[in-house]
């Protein structure tokens, strides 16, 4: 006997239309959405891979591309440039003041122009920076600072966990709040999705302003969780900042078993680059929070007489220009001895690579530092796949072995550039960071000794060690490169 088949040549052909029905509807919907990103993916390369998924695969793509598609962050007010600096009575006297006590570089004017116009902001003089090195020198650095504030503190970070370090973070801002010291603590909801609430709720009941940035503020961003803010900044009473690559976990400590030894860079800053760092966090604040807290815009050069040149460029997907990519394609093409990025995740663009090309065919020695061991498959596999492009140019690649290498610093002649961004288009397209450039020998001399000692910890690699991995590795790795316009 046949098995019963209960549906009916009736309802098979209406099951049969209504699949059609979505099939069409789905390739409808990835037409129209390649429309859109056509119109909105910053780059050709991004562009064309999302035109592609859209068109092969749209029940994937189409979801994937209103979460993550887009490049261009909506109804971020960039107070940084307008309302702040120009419109507001406080923020204009800043500027008189760093005329009037001779704290802008006019003597760089020239040669800074271009930076400037990016960041909006000076290059000034008369600073002082210290050179932080993994979490302890770090940690030990901001907290000491913020026990040393009178009157505020800012803090902003990526990623905040309810950890030994997060605790003792929190205790310190409990303390000085319970003081009287205003606390303002901002962090990215995406890096700090495991923050329990109750851990801000504890910061919140002492008086301290804690908020998320909060990227899906606004109906243009709601379903938007691509874009991130990547900063991390301290500000103490506006006379002393802290901006590099750690966040507030223990695994930046080196306490994460499964990670291993972390490294990493930070900076401690005086002199009147801090209300410059100070102008990024209150853009930030602003969106977040929707006011402007009461701050000291009065800058004083660094304590000692120090020399020190620092530009402070904060950039991100709200710019309306590329502005990471631009400062870091500049800088490439200003490299006239040296040029030693060291960078957790190089997934460079073509603009990017062309650049790092004509470097090395000008006589200058580039060397990329990225880690033997990541916490990205994804970008571990694709930075294999530029060792062949860029050797053949004459450029070095080293992969640090003494754990994982976390941090973000260039070494541009005599000049250093450290902040938070990686090479990748997520720094430069996606997140919001914040970059400072260095110019004067004594702290620049001590970051090159620094990376000199980060080289003597990697082993050099080149094109041949890719060949001897394997066919299936070189496949995976040349795959995973597909996806570099939307890592």
């Amino acid at each position: 006997m046949k098995p019963a088949n209960n549906a009916t040549p009736g309802s098979r052909k209406h099951r049969f239309r209504l699949i059609s029905l979505v099939v069409l509807i789905a390739h409808l919907a990835g037409a129209l959405t390649s429309v859109r990103a056509i119109m909105e993916v910053r780059t050709a390369q991004g562009t064309l891979a999302w035109v592609v998924a859209l068109n092969t695969l749209p029940y994937v793509a189409v979801p994937a591309y209103w979460v993550f598609g887009r490049s261009r962050f909506h109804g971020y007010v960039l107070q940084r440039r307008k309302d702040i600096l120009e419109t507001s009575p406080v923020a204009r006297q800043f500027m008189t003041n760093l005329v009037e006590r001779g704290l802008i570089a006019f003597p760089e004017r020239e040669r800074t122009l271009l930076v400037e116009k990016l960041a909006k902001l000076p290059v000034t003089q008369r600073n002082d920076a210290e050179l932080l090195v993994d979490g302890q020198a770090t940690f030990k650095s901001i907290f000491d600072g913020i026990d040393r504030a009178r009157d505020y503190i800012l803090a902003q970070f990526y990623i905040i966990r309810d950890d030994q370090l997060g605790r003792e973070f929190k205790q310190r801002l409990l303390a000085k709040a319970r003081a009287g010291v205003h606390c303002y603590v901002l962090y990215d909801e995406v890096g700090s999705a495991r923050l329990p609430r109750a851990y801000t709720d504890e910061l919140k009941a002492a008086g301290v302003q804690v908020k998320p940035f909060n990227t899906t503020q606004g109906s243009a961003n709601r379903f938007q969780i691509n874009f991130r803010n990547h900063r991390k900044i301290v500000v103490v009473d506006g006379v002393e900042a802290w901006v590099g690559g750690l966040n507030v976990g223990d695994e930046y400590m080196g306490r994460d078993p499964k990670i291993g030894p972390w490294r990493d860079t930070h900076t401690h800053l005086r002199g009147p680059v801090v209300p410059c760092v100070q102008v990024s966090f209150l853009e930030d604040w602003h969106w977040a929070a929707g006011e402007f807290p009461k701050l000291n815009w009065d800058p004083e050069p660094a304590p000692g007489g120090k020399s020190l040149l620092v530009l402070c460029l904060p950039s991100g997907p709200a710019d309306p220009l590329e502005t990471c990519a631009l400062f870091f394609v500049h800088e490439i093409n200003r490299a006239q001895k040296r040029l030693w990025i060291a960078s957790p995740y190089f997934v460079p663009d073509e603009q990017i690579m062309t650049a790092l090309k004509l470097a090395a065919l000008r006589g200058v020695d580039v060397r990329i530092l990225i880690p033997d061991k990541g916490d990205s498959p994804l970008v571990q596999l694709t930075a294999w796949t530029y060792l062949e492009r860029l050797e053949n140019s004459g450029i070095r690649f080293y992969r640090y072995t003494k754990g994982f290498m976390h941090h973000k610093v260039l070494m541009l002649d005599d000049e250093a550039i450290i902040g938070t961004a990686n090479f990748d288009n997520r720094s430069f397209r996606l997140n919001f960071e914040i970059t400072l450039q260095f110019a004067g020998h004594q702290f620049t001399d001590q970051v090159a000794a620094m990376l000199e000692r980060d080289f003597a910890d990697a082993r050099p690699v080149n094109a041949a060690d890719l060949d001897a991995q394997g066919y299936w590795f070189r496949f995976a790795a040349r795959a995973a490169r597909l996806l570099a316009p939307i890592q």
